[in-house]
């Protein structure tokens, strides 16, 4: 994060900082005024590939790059604005190419479901990348295990087995505390909106409660305190992270797979509440005793949306909502749907 923050103040941070809390002259500045745009920071570049040379604005502020107060806005700013656009982006991307709209006739499907889950994501993002913000700060001042080049990690070895090792640490997390969450008193709390979305678009990916959206991250934010990771690997791990969490509520059921949780898995964790935790793999859910194997009728186009496979869907649907939730208090608007009052 350190390199992307380092960016954002070149071509941005430093020019807006200057105009916002410009460097002001102190008293004894009245015979000359070099000490207003004079600065104690030095510039040292975090990249090891290219550098980006600050600008004159670099020195202007109030603030200097290593003030902390100007990291936390920045950092969260960040994260609250390249969330959005990486979460709007790839789910309007699989909106259009990926996601099947007929789909949107199932009658677990809610009245405007895809505005609300824009919505709820939009509301939540701001809350989700304050609570995120912390951890960037502990990345950027050197508080992790995080390395610039290979020389400087464990060794070349370790260049490709990170990539296995992080998937394999996160998704353990992951499971347990997505499992945590659907415990009767904290489920609804923090996940129950999260659920609201049975048959969920792309765009359901993010539309959480905001700490329950942290929660599911932190193992990402622990694994470089444990560990040691690629600071560039971190960042494209980052992307990827937020790329998977739509491709698994697309809805396309690519991976008929024992190992792989995709979006058929995926589905029956929105369909019936208690199986397939996990966020990348199965194994967990083997473990754990959570897994529920995707109907095969799901990775055929005709009998999935069928009639006959949705009727099936909501019935156990329903009977799991009443165990889970009580009364269903959604807004069905779909043929066939069971309308609330």
């Amino acid at each position: 994060m350190d390199v992307v923050l380092e960016l954002t103040d070149t071509f941005i941070g430093d020019y807006a900082y200057a105009f916002t809390l410009p460097k002001r002259s102190t008293p004894y500045d009245f015979l000359d005024n070099t000490n207003a745009t004079s600065s104690q920071w030095q510039f040292e570049s975090v990249n090891p590939y290219f550098t980006v040379e600050p600008s004159k604005y670099a020195h202007m502020s109030m603030w200097d790059r290593d003030n902390i107060y100007r990291q936390t806005i920045t950092l969260f700013m960040i994260t609250w604005v390249f969330g959005f656009i990486l979460y709007f982006v790839f789910a309007s991307l699989s909106y259009i190419f990926v996601f099947d709209k007929k789909a949107m006739e199932h009658p677990k499907y809610l009245k405007n479901q895809m505005w609300l889950e824009i919505k709820q994501a939009n509301k939540s993002m701001p809350g989700m990348a304050a609570l995120t913000t912390p951890f960037w700060l502990l990345e950027v001042n050197g508080f992790t295990k995080l390395y610039n080049m290979p020389s400087e990690g464990p060794g070349q070895w370790y260049e490709l087995l990170q990539y296995p090792f992080f998937i394999l640490f996160t998704d353990a997390m992951i499971y347990l505390i997505h499992r945590g969450l659907h415990h009767p008193r904290v489920y609804k709390h923090l996940h129950k909106p999260h659920h609201k979305w049975i048959m969920p678009t792309p765009f359901a990916s993010h539309a959480f409660h905001p700490v329950d959206g942290w929660a599911q991250s932190l193992p990402y934010h622990i694994f470089p305190m444990l560990f040691p990771l690629n600071k560039f690997a971190s960042v494209g791990l980052f992307i990827f992270v937020n790329f998977w969490t739509i491709m698994i509520h697309d809805g396309e059921y690519v991976a008929d797979s024992p190992i792989i949780n995709g979006a058929a898995c995926h589905t029956m964790h929105h369909l019936y509440f208690n199986y397939n935790y996990g966020q990348y793999t199965t194994l967990w859910d083997r473990l754990g005793s959570s897994y529920r194997k995707p109907d095969e009728d799901l990775f055929h186009k005709e009998k999935k949306m069928s009639d006959d496979q949705w009727r099936q869907q909501a019935q156990e649907m329903e009977k799991l909502v009443k165990e889970v939730e009580g009364e269903d208090d959604r807004t069905y608007d779909a043929p066939g749907a069971k309308k609330n009052n």
